[in-house]
């Protein structure tokens, strides 16, 4: 924004649906009850919301937006659709605080919203490339950053697979989790091979699911909350043209959009209290920890089986249970982070709160399609 003077902004309301295989519903039905919960927890008047955007990669017939925030009552407003595969939630939530940021209304919604069970194509990430052609698939993408990591530091899968145990123990204590039961290494390692070395229980499910945030500008926070949640900082960036060609288990654009939302934030990681990331693959957690300078390079797999991520850790990471026990209805995500993380910040976690936190990170990264581009990452930080 070079040197635009940006006003404050906070969350005064977050809402979301349960997430899990819900094909008998519409995506309207997923955005409309996430929307209904956000806008019941700011106490605010639908009419007040001046602008929203909705993030939605599954294919639908155009306009979602403007369809479920008519469900709402949001009408005759700047209303827009925006898709940026896994982080279309961040990108939506970023385009609102912008939007508030730069004075161009007070108050806005963000919505994420996907059905997996009922629109994702399935087959290769792209079909136009070598890559592609090939057969690359997310699973062996995935696959091939762990193995990577494992070659590079010495790491193992029970490691890696120790972090799919910590996310599903949180998933236990989530009442929003899809996944609400407990796994032994043991059975994480013998679950269905899928793509070597991942299993099955590395992956994170087929998703169905919604989520909204509602921001506002710090003059008119008053009328909605005396104890404020403030969107401090965003980031996001794509890859480069050498991305396949650098470090696979390197996100270079991980690291400058975290870099971005550190600064605009005045934070550092020896700042956090949680982090939720992008863990669609018990492969990706740990370089996505390291790529956010949560811990140095080739230390988080040591660290997440010592339970240094641990709900109780030195560094909770993905207290909800992430991707991998949450699921990952794609671009509800982004959205849902911050959702989580507010929750923390007000003390309103549940069985899984993070005592006394007072800063959060958010971090959603996807769309590597092809060996000569990568996708987006998202970042988005909230402080207390």
């Amino acid at each position: 924004m070079g040197n635009v003077s940006l006003r404050r902004v906070a969350v005064i309301g977050v809402g979301m649906s349960k997430f899990g295989k819900q094909p008998e519903r519409t995506m309207v039905d997923l955005g409309t009850e996430a929307c209904q919960a956000a806008i019941k927890d700011a106490g605010i008047i639908p009419k007040n919301i001046e602008g929203g955007y909705c993030a939605n990669l599954v294919p639908t017939t155009g306009c979602l937006a403007q369809e479920v925030f008519s469900k709402v009552g949001i009408v005759n407003r700047e209303i827009a659709n925006v898709e940026n595969a896994c982080a279309g939630g961040s990108t939506a939530v970023r385009e609102v605080f912008y939007a508030i940021a730069t004075g161009r209304y007070d108050i806005g919604i963000a919505l994420g919203v996907d059905s997996m069970t009922t629109g994702v194509p399935r087959g290769p990430m792209a079909t136009n490339d070598i890559d592609g052609q090939s057969g690359l698939s997310m699973p062996g993408w995935a696959a091939m950053i762990m193995r990577r990591y494992m070659k590079k530091y010495g790491a193992t899968v029970e490691q890696f697979a120790q972090a799919s145990v910590k996310n599903h123990h949180n998933g236990t204590l989530n009442p929003y989790a899809m996944y609400q039961r407990e796994y032994a290494l043991e059975e994480i390692l013998n679950s269905k091979m899928i793509c070597d070395p991942l299993t099955l229980f590395m992956i994170c499910p087929v998703t169905d699911g919604a989520a909204a945030a509602i921001l506002c500008a710090a003059d008119k926070v008053a009328q909605y909350t005396s104890s404020p949640v403030w969107f401090a900082g965003s980031g996001l960036k794509t890859g480069g043209y050498t991305y396949f060609w650098e470090e696979i288990d390197v996100s270079p654009m991980g690291e400058q959009a975290t870099a971005e939302a550190y600064e605009m934030a005045g934070v550092g990681p020896e700042d956090l209290d949680l982090v939720e990331l992008h863990d669609a693959f018990a492969a990706t957690e740990i370089p996505n920890i390291e790529d956010m300078g949560i811990c140095p390079r080739g230390e988080g797999a040591r660290l997440t089986q010592e339970g240094y991520f641990d709900l109780g850790g030195k560094m909770p990471v993905n207290p909800s249970g992430g991707l991998l026990a949450q699921g990952h209805p794609l671009s509800a995500s982004g959205v849902r982070q911050v959702c989580e993380i507010t929750w923390h910040l007000r003390g309103q976690a549940g069985k899984r709160q993070v005592e006394g936190a007072k800063v959060g990170i958010g971090h959603m990264e996807g769309g590597i399609v092809t060996g000569l581009q990568g996708g987006a990452c998202g970042i988005s930080i909230l402080k207390r």
